[in-house]
């Protein structure tokens, strides 16, 4: 082979390579998070060479040293206001959440992501004015540190920050409210070598729309093709990535690295919402990726990031029940569907492994207990405002469920995600434990693994359960 041969096959390899890789979401809002030893573990056995995280928690980071995993460290939205207020609090910020674990522990930190979704139009503009001084910030304290080299910073938004004048990609433009403060951002993210990061969702748009053309949210190509002047377009990512491409160019920002923050299919929670669809979701991403062929706009390899990794079962639920169940994984590590991430040998993903249960016991309802004992209603009620009842309603996983098993599924979820406490089943006269699992069909009535205190103390875990125990006390009924 000579040398030009040489270097087009290095090249060609290079370019596979980085087409095919991909990221993951890492949440950890559970009531029950996995170690972040197992995660990590989990993490390298999937070939998953990309994290991103919503915050810089330090065991977390530490599990990640000298993985070879690439990071990106999130700053929440609550932080930005004294982060923007002070430079100082940003150089702190960066000295302990970044440098350290660089130096320290060998953690690959490529990216902070300052904030997440800021400028969602739910938020009625509580971030507007305090993302872009942050963002500021941090860059100067990421230099002061002499990181700017490897560090970028990025800021994490919605794809509602941009939209389209004529509802084709080419009429792209950032949202007239903020556009000003977008052109701003987007400036500065440029000069200091910062890629775009933007969140894409077609699931949101079809639980929003009932009127949505369901293939167009997946990547076989049996939808009705969109035509822009010419431009084809047969799947809603494609379409909604272009028009953000369209809104950079149209501002003087054509070569503005893309990354995709978040994407992805939940499996629970409503109709849609279901392990068949974020199968094909997911896999039909992967395949449309894999070659680097990129859209229509912008051809090339995508960068992008899964989400998510695992389940979290202590996710606000405003946004719908599916919020909690966006995981490839479940809250414990176990593969929920077959997903060929192109990663590994078997073409499958592995489960995490070391994972510790607590015992084999469930709370259930009492058989011989009536639907109509006036104590059903009150206790399922609170069971399910402190425990998690999403995977309960028509369409989910457990919509097939009877009267009581309904009721059992609401007792066991606050049971479980109490440790198992015997007074976690005192629900008057209607309750009680037993061993034989009450699981049924779609529907998994899961045991909880031992709960993770990170780097508490040997007395705090001792009297957390103690605590939690007369706190359930005296808050149940």
């Amino acid at each position: 082979m000579g040398w030009a041969s040489l270097l087009l096959f290095l090249s060609v390899a290079v370019l596979c390579q980085r087409a095919s890789s991909i990221g993951a979401n890492w949440g950890t809002q559970a009531s029950h998070p996995l170690p972040p030893d197992i995660v990590v573990r989990m993490l390298r056995e999937n070939g998953i060479q990309k994290v991103k995280l919503f915050d810089a928690e330090y065991d977390t980071l530490r599990a990640l040293g000298k993985s070879g995993i690439e990071v990106m460290v999130g700053i929440p939205n609550e932080m930005l206001a004294s982060l923007a207020s002070s430079l100082k609090a940003a150089e702190k910020w960066v000295a302990k959440n970044v440098s350290v674990h660089i130096s320290t522990d060998k953690v690959n930190i490529r990216y902070v992501a300052v904030g997440n979704e800021p400028f969602l139009s739910t938020y009625n503009g509580s971030y507007l004015s305090t993302t872009f001084p942050a963002l500021r910030n941090i860059q100067i304290a990421i230099i002061k540190a002499g990181l700017q080299n490897q560090v970028k910073v990025t800021c994490p938004l919605n794809a509602d920050v941009y939209e389209s004048s004529t509802t084709f990609p080419s009429g792209g433009d950032f949202r007239a409210n903020i556009r000003d403060l977008m052109i701003t951002i987007v400036k500065f993210l440029s000069e200091n070598g910062g890629p775009f990061t933007v969140n894409i969702y077609p699931f949101i748009s079809l639980y929003n729309d009932a009127n949505f053309p369901v293939d167009y949210a997946f990547f076989d190509g049996n939808s009705q093709p969109v035509s822009d002047g010419g431009t084809y377009y047969y799947n809603m990512f494609d379409a909604n990535y272009d028009t953000l491409v369209h809104a950079l160019e149209k501002n003087g920002f054509g070569n503005m690295p893309i990354i995709i923050g978040e994407i992805g299919w939940p499996t629970d929670g409503d109709k849609n919402a279901n392990l068949d669809y974020a199968r094909k979701f997911n896999q039909g991403f992967m395949a449309h990726i894999s070659g680097g062929k990129g859209t229509p706009r912008r051809p090339g390899p995508i960068d992008a990031y899964l989400f998510s990794l695992i389940d979290e079962d202590a996710k606000s639920v405003q946004p719908g029940y599916f919020e909690r169940h966006w995981g490839i994984f479940t809250f414990d590590g176990l593969p929920k569907y077959a997903l060929n991430l192109g990663t590994t040998n078997t073409g499958a993903l592995i489960q995490a492994k070391g994972v510790r249960y607590q015992q084999r016991k469930w709370c259930v309802m009492k058989p011989n207990v009536k639907l109509d004992d006036p104590q059903v209603a009150p206790s399922v009620s609170f069971a399910c405002s402190r425990g998690d009842c999403t995977s309960l309603g028509i369409g989910t996983s457990c919509a097939d469920l009877d009267g009581k098993q309904n009721i059992s599924y609401a007792f066991n979820s606050y049971f479980q995600i109490n440790d198992q406490l015997d007074t976690a089943c005192k629900f008057p006269n209607i309750s009680e434990v037993t061993k034989t699992d009450p699981s049924s069909g779609t529907c998994r009535f899961p045991i909880m693994i031992e709960p993770y205190y990170g780097g508490a103390s040997r007395e705090h875990r001792f009297f957390f359960p103690l605590l939690m125990a007369a706190a359930i006390a005296l808050s149940i009924f």
